[in-house]
């Protein structure tokens, strides 16, 4: 397993010109974004109608599609600083039948008669981090039978299921019994290319975090990439510590940043830090509010089915994408 640079507890202008013919027929931008005109292609606000993605589900208004498949993207005079990206559901859509399942089998071992189904896992996920998910749902739900009473106890009970837990996901992905999604590959190796700084900022444990970028990626990838996760800060998304964390150990302005989410908690984090977000929507995140994301894509996608790529995390730091 390749040596990520792993940020945790335990340790302290070019532009690409390759892109597919619906580049920008598969974008959505901020609906405040004024009118623009490059070539004949325009970019324009529409509040009254509703766009969808190929493959995907109606959006929600709000937002504007980008038009003119067959015109070129506005040409980005910079690149982000760090690309900065979210592990599960935006690397990897883990969260269903990796991380869920993870929880459940880890109950079935320690016989506590709790199990998660999908839609119940959905509605856990509004909270941010394994261990703090667990507490959430046994002080509403009440604690197992053979949980202790202490306060103190109970904490070091959370922490061994989630260990169990990590286990039991370590091995799926180990296994690779869990692809990357559409496009993450290709994203990363444009900004390794070009000198951009590429983390991972997530709430997940550590181990199972260094575990994807290692496996999935590779170790030549996973050498060059910083990974920022588990308790490395006090509060979890959606609250901005992890990303302001990133900017301040990569060495990089927060407004240079681009992040890759595909969450609302995970949206407000990036934005609350100062930084662009770009979401891709994940099976569990489809239907949530991104009126702030200053991109929605249903993924990042491989060509032909490409959907965006490193010039257009670039373009969204140019001014005349600020309204």
């Amino acid at each position: 397993m390749a040596s990520s640079t792993v940020i945790c507890p335990s340790t302290t202008p070019s532009s690409s010109t390759s892109h597919s013919k619906n580049y920008y027929s598969a974008c959505i931008l901020r609906s405040h974004v004024r009118t623009l005109s490059f070539s004949s292609a325009r970019i324009f606000t529409n509040r009254a109608s509703r766009t969808t993605m190929p493959g995907s589900k109606s959006y929600r208004s709000g937002f504007t599609k980008c038009l003119s498949a067959s015109s070129p993207p506005p040409p980005s005079l910079s690149l982000p600083s760090a690309l900065l990206f979210d592990c599960d559901g935006v690397l990897v859509d883990t969260e269903k039948d990796g991380h869920r399942i993870s929880f459940n089998d880890t109950f079935a071992e320690k016989e506590l008669g709790v199990t998660w189904d999908v839609d119940l896992y959905g509605e856990l996920l509004k909270i941010g981090g394994g261990k703090e998910r667990m507490t959430a749902y046994f002080n509403k739900t009440g604690w197992p039978e053979k949980a202790p009473k202490g306060e103190e106890e109970r904490k070091q009970f959370i922490a061994s299921l989630h260990k169990r837990k990590t286990e039991l996901f370590m091995a799926l992905i180990e296994k690779k019994l869990l692809p990357l999604r559409p496009g993450v590959a290709k994203l990363i190796d444009q900004a390794l290319a070009k000198g951009v700084k590429v983390a991972v900022c997530s709430t997940s444990n550590e181990k199972a975090v260094s575990a994807i970028v290692s496996c999935l990626l590779g170790p030549d990838r996973a050498e060059k990439i910083t990974i920022f996760a588990g308790d490395v800060v006090p509060r979890k998304k959606p609250d901005p510590a992890i990303y302001v964390l990133a900017a301040t150990t990569l060495g990089v302005e927060p407004s240079s940043c681009v992040v890759v989410e595909d969450s609302a908690i995970g949206l407000a984090a990036a934005k609350a830090a100062g930084m662009k977000c770009i979401v891709t929507k994940s099976g569990y995140t489809a239907e949530e509010d991104f009126v702030n994301a200053d991109a929605v894509f249903d993924c990042i996608g491989d060509p032909p089915e490409e959907r965006f790529d490193l010039a257009f995390c670039g373009s969204l730091l140019e001014k005349q994408y600020v309204s």
